[in-house]
């Protein structure tokens, strides 16, 4: 028969409360170790901002420049804007001329993070000035966009492309958070697919000539090429831009031939010529669409989701005389 010696029996004893008390340390350390602290973001626009929060989540922190309500075209960077840029550790932009300012905000904040223009991969589309609008579309502050129109987020197709191009600059300063980063940018694509399947079934009953919409500016080109329907406008890519007498009157004249019925104000849009447009033809503005900006937040169009759906069901009413 064999006998444990005293020793080795309080060893066996030990060893287990040892190893408790070890785990309990190790939690108890693991739990006194401060979170990481979100990553400091900055986005351009609130559309853009947007797009930033659903692929960061909760480990951005993220700040935006031109609110919901407001003109990108014609923003101002104040002092405590610049602090912020200097702060952050990645900035997104639309890029394709949309943030004219941005380069000289980058340069008054000292800024040195990532930069991540989310239009990269981007078929840009051009700017179609007709001949008779030409002389109005000069901008009031010596700034243009050039011949590219930077409204890419009127697809979806490419607000996809932008949330990659967001999940990998993120990943680029935040590499813990790739995963997450993967995993919320996949998800949210899964919403857009739907999102795309939804607009192409709601325009699916209309011929082409009936597809045809009048706006303040010419902020729709994307979803043009994307969903088959023309847009017409007095003014160019840029609120800046200025409607000329003679571009007005070809508009007037062509709503007229082609019974358009569908005249929309745009929520950043002084509504002024659209309602001056609406009188010389006949035809009642139909609403307000979401061009430039979300609406403030409990609104129609405060997320890039809703913003799309608020503007295609908007639309299509008009188009059918609704």
């Amino acid at each position: 028969m064999f006998h444990t010696s005293p020793i080795r029996f309080a060893q066996r004893r030990l060893l287990p409360a040892l190893a408790l008390m070890g785990m309990v340390t190790w939690a108890q350390s693991a739990q006194a170790q401060p979170a990481q602290p979100p990553i400091k973001a900055v986005a351009s626009f609130s559309i853009l901002g947007d797009l930033v929060r659903q692929v960061g989540g909760h480990r951005v922190a993220l700040d935006v420049l031109v609110g919901p309500g407001s003109d990108a075209h014609v923003f101002q960077s104040t002092p405590a804007q610049a602090r912020l840029v200097g702060q952050a550790q990645v900035v997104f932009s639309v890029g394709l001329g949309f943030e004219g300012w941005m380069g000289r905000l980058l340069k008054t904040a000292g800024y040195k993070g990532q930069q991540v223009v989310v239009s990269q991969g981007i078929e840009p589309l051009k700017e179609v000035v007709h001949e008779e609008h030409k002389a109005g579309h000069k901008h009031k502050h010596g700034h243009s966009h050039g011949e590219t129109d930077p409204h890419a987020w009127q697809s979806v197709d490419n607000a996809k492309v932008f949330v990659k191009n967001i999940a990998d600059g993120l990943c680029k300063v935040d590499a813990a958070g790739c995963r997450d980063y993967r995993r919320n940018a996949s998800a949210y694509t899964a919403q857009l697919d739907a999102l795309d399947a939804e607009i192409r079934a709601a325009w699916q009953p209309f011929a082409a000539e009936q597809r045809k919409v009048i706006t303040s500016h010419d902020a729709f080109g994307y979803y043009a090429r994307a969903y088959g329907v023309k847009f017409l406008a007095p003014q160019g890519v840029s609120t800046e831009s200025e409607a000329s007498a003679k571009g007005v009157a070809q508009l007037v004249r062509q709503i007229k031939q082609e019974q358009i019925k569908a005249l929309f104000v745009e929520s950043i849009s002084d509504p002024r010529l659209i309602e001056q447009i609406g009188r010389e033809t006949g035809v009642k503005p139909a609403g307000e669409l979401f061009s430039d900006s979300l609406s403030e937040p409990g609104g129609r169009a405060d997320t890039y989701l809703q913003l799309m759906r608020h503007n295609t069901q908007a639309l299509v009413l008009a188009v059918q005389g609704g």
